[in-house]
């Protein structure tokens, strides 16, 4: 029981880490916790009720997490090798664009609920 307890705090050091380390150095994930700073209290402030004030928050928090997974295959593959690889291409391609479709995501879920909050 001790050595799972062991591992999950030496999991969560590990994680804080990774969050240092991109708060620090990743460019683009330095830009979503600044608009994290509006995004979330607005989540807040817009959603009407627990169901639509979690919806607003988890789609924005969806993208910072999408965006850490996307540095980890950009640096897996830039240590593999700087040569050009279609290959290596493909993964950073295919990494952007989960980071893309989060971040449609979120415009589409506060699209709507911006359009309905001021039509009403």
């Amino acid at each position: 029981m001790i050595h799972y307890i062991k591992g999950v705090f030496k999991g969560a050091y590990y994680s804080s880490l990774g969050l240092r380390y991109a708060a620090s150095q990743e460019r683009a994930f330095k830009t979503e916790l600044f608009l994290s700073i509006f995004i979330i209290p607005a989540a807040f402030y817009f959603g009407d009720g627990f169901l639509e004030q979690s919806i607003l928050f988890m789609s924005w928090f969806l993208v910072p997490i999408v965006e850490l997974l996307n540095s980890a295959v950009e640096t897996v593959v830039d240590r593999i090798g700087t040569e050009y690889n279609e290959l290596s291409g493909r993964a950073k391609d295919l990494a952007s664009a989960g980071v893309f479709l989060c971040v449609v995501l979120f415009l589409i879920i506060w699209g709507m609920k911006l359009f309905y909050y001021f039509s009403a």
